[in-house]
């Protein structure tokens, strides 16, 4: 494992070390990195599943990880309340604050 202190390894690699590995280099080294989706489609596409999901803890990181893969905190809200119909309204309604929270953190 490389010297690096990625968010995997900060979060969970004292715990799991194996999985901050696995997470670094394969699922955002090679997953992330295969040229059939751009990243930023990536991102909505992950956004989407967590909100769906009610994957809250994965969401903040994903959706900054959006935003820094050039997703708009508009197109992010819409695609929010487009999901409350698909997802349902308590997935969409506990997303917002998480988005509100986000938002709040990287805007300079």
């Amino acid at each position: 494992m490389a010297d690096t202190p990625t968010e995997a390894r900060k979060s969970f690699g004292d715990i799991a070390p194996a999985l901050a590995e696995y997470t670094d280099t394969v699922l955002f080294g090679d997953v992330w990195k295969r040229s059939g989706l751009s990243p930023r489609d990536r991102s909505l596409i992950t956004v989407a599943a967590l909100v769906a999901l009610y994957r809250t803890n994965e969401l903040p990181f994903h959706l900054k990880r959006a935003l820094e893969n050039g997703v708009t905190k508009d197109e992010l809200i819409e695609l929010i309340t487009h999901l409350a119909f698909y997802s349902g309204w308590p997935t969409a309604n506990s997303a917002l604050p998480i988005a509100r929270r986000v938002f709040q953190d990287v805007t300079p």
